[in-house]
């Protein structure tokens, strides 16, 4: 890990890309307006790392960004590198005192930038910080969430956590029942918005190159609280979000053939990240969704609804992803080769 000792900037906001051209155009000019907004003698730089895109993004991000008056670094990765890999680039090339991880579909409320620099100066305990995520239309994204256990990750899949959110118990795995107005100490934040500081990624190293997408942000979060740091929830610090809207409003996607393949990274991730933290645990997450999904697609496949057939479909789809993830990992044990 090469993560340099001098401070050129007060922050590097790094922004990772693949074949969304347009996005990032759009991301980078409400980022350098932000950046702008920052107050004097507070100095920031943009690192945008493209994952091998064949839009032509990072040929934009030069052409268009190069003379900003905010500087913009450009790094190409020839093979898709993922979430965390793209990532790990980034942080390892950036300048800057913090590092701000920024998906190309976050997109920041004025002076949000300024407010999270801000709390990082004034809690240098803070390892991780996260924002306020909300919708275009305002509403709120769990932003601020707990660890993910068997018992938690069951809530979830079963829908209980979405019909009891204010319930301290189904509530627990995004901590719905919390007030969004307050800030919290949590145990990890969504990586659209990851605010890092430095000293605690020299105690924890990086991302894990073994998780391609997803987890991947909550192993780094777990070894910085046990590196005695602590994660935060800081509300007035808001960012709009689509990628998270858009999840929510077609949950079909996750059945879709377009969708198949990233249900099954998810599944990848899930079994690594409990082989890796939880040991045994793996086979009881295998376990979980095998079996949910197994008595799901039974229920619907004896019902004389022609709809309720299909979702016996999905459901069988979800059964056969999880045994791959299963077989291509080990268990949990080993990540397949990259890019996934």
């Amino acid at each position: 890990m090469n993560i340099l000792p001098s401070y050129d900037y007060a922050v590097s906001v790094i922004v990772t890309s693949y074949n969304n051209r347009d996005l990032v155009r759009e991301c980078l000019e409400a980022l350098l307006a932000e950046c702008a907004r920052l107050p004097v003698g507070v100095a920031a730089e943009v690192v945008v790392v493209d994952n091998a895109s064949s839009d032509g993004t990072a040929d934009m991000v030069e052409r268009e960004f190069s003379n900003s008056s905010i500087p913009v670094r450009v790094f190409r990765n020839y093979v898709n590198l993922g979430f965390g890999g793209a990532n790990n680039r980034g942080m390892e090339e950036a300048r800057g005192r913090y590092l701000l991880l920024l998906n190309s579909d976050a997109f920041f409320h004025p002076g949000a930038l300024a407010k999270a620099l801000d709390h990082m100066d004034a809690n240098p305990d803070a390892g991780v910080g996260g924002a306020r995520l909300v919708g275009r239309d305002g509403s709120w994204q769990p932003s601020g969430r707990m660890f993910h256990s068997i018992w938690r990750d069951a809530i979830v899949l079963t829908g209980l956590s979405m019909r009891f959110p204010h319930s301290h118990v189904f509530g627990a795995p995004d901590r719905t029942w919390a007030n969004p107005d307050e800030p919290a100490d949590v145990d990890w934040v969504v990586g659209a918005f990851f605010l890092l500081r430095r000293e605690a990624l020299v105690k924890t190293g990086l991302f894990d190159p073994i998780f391609f997408v997803y987890c991947e942000e909550v192993d780094l979060c777990r070894r910085v609280k046990a590196a005695d740091f602590r994660v935060l929830y800081w509300p007035d610090v808001v960012v709009t979000h689509i990628g998270g809207e858009t999840l929510k409003r077609d949950k079909s996607l996750l059945f879709s053939n377009a969708g198949s393949h990233v249900v099954l990274w998810r599944m990848r991730s899930t079994l690594l990240y409990y082989r890796k933290n939880h040991g045994w645990q793996a086979w009881l997450a295998y376990w979980l969704e095998v079996g949910f999904f197994s008595m799901r697609r039974v229920i619907n496949a004896l019902s004389s609804d022609p709809v309720r057939h299909e979702h016996a479909k999905e459901f069988a789809l979800m059964v056969k992803s999880m045994r791959q993830a299963w077989a291509e990992t080990n268990g949990g044990r080993i990540s397949p080769p990259q890019p996934w």
